[in-house]
Parts: C-alpha cells; sequence; structure tokens
C-alpha cells in the first residue's frame, strides 16, 4: 500500500500541479502519483521499481506509462536523472534553473541534491577558457553518508 505523504511532499506536489499549469502543461492523476512516489523515495529511485509501486493503486500501469510521465517531469525540471545509476530523483527547488550536484551513498542509496555556486563558476570559468559552452551539467559524487559511517 502507497504512503500518506507528509505536509512538505503535499506541498511540493501543489507547487508542482501549479507550475505545471503556470507553463501550460497537464499535471494528470497518473503524473501526481508518479511524482508522488519519487517525492517518497528518500534516494532515486528507478522506472521500473516506480512501476512496481504504481501498480499496487494502478493495475493497468505499464513502462510507457512511468516512462512518459519521467519525460515529462525531466523537460520541466521537476526530477533529475542519476546518470550513472539511471534512476530518478524529484527536485525540491524546481521553479528556478540551477545546476546539479548529487552526493550518492554507495550502501543505503540514499542521493542528496546540493547546490555549490563554487563548482558551478570554476567549472564555467574552465569551459570558457577552452571554448567550450556548458548546456546543462550534472555532478555526482560517490561515497558513504553520515548513516553509513
Amino acid at each position: 500500500m502507497q504512503q500518506k505523504l507528509s505536509s512538505k511532499q503535499q506541498k511540493l506536489v501543489a507547487k508542482a500541479k501549479a507550475y505545471c499549469e503556470k507553463n501550460g502543461s497537464r499535471f494528470t492523476p497518473i503524473r501526481e502519483k508518479v511524482y508522488a512516489l519519487l517525492l517518497q523515495n528518500e534516494g532515486s529511485i528507478g522506472a521500473y521499481d516506480l512501476l512496481d509501486r504504481l501498480r499496487l493503486t494502478e493495475d493497468s500501469a505499464r513502462p510507457p506509462t512511468v516512462y512518459r510521465a519521467l519525460d515529462f517531469f525531466l523537460n520541466l525540471g521537476l526530477v533529475h536523472k542519476v546518470e550513472s545509476t539511471n534512476t530518478f530523483k524529484a527536485c525540491q527547488h524546481f521553479d528556478c534553473s540551477h545546476p546539479v550536484q548529487f552526493l550518492i551513498c554507495e550502501q543505503c542509496g540514499d542521493v542528496q541534491e546540493i547546490q555549490s555556486t563554487g563548482v558551478k563558476d570554476t567549472l564555467e570559468a574552465q569551459a570558457a577558457e577552452n571554448s567550450f559552452k556548458i548546456k546543462s551539467q550534472t555532478i555526482e559524487a560517490h561515497g558513504v553518508c553520515k548513516k553509513c559511517s
């Protein structure tokens, strides 16, 4: 059975819904369920794990259901893809453009999104020195979190 959303998670769902409406996109009931599942997961989660959880309330859910929702969220910046693990993490501050940096625990799978302007500025400066224009940036640091160390 699906867990109940915390008040913070409920606020993020409402914020995401309003953000979609503002951008002329539909936050359908299925998208809302997938987004809620992403928010309930502490770490990042794979598409098929999302599908398994979605099927607890939506018997007819199939892989395209989840992949379409994830594509929708990625395009709007509501989620980030963790490339090294091919998983997804809900973004907590999707209403602004920002570089993505993750701290990934190799033991428990926890994924923390951080924002370091110093890392962003250094990367942009080095790219400029090499006549390179960065379109997007995701940095993933793998290690062990405080709970696991």
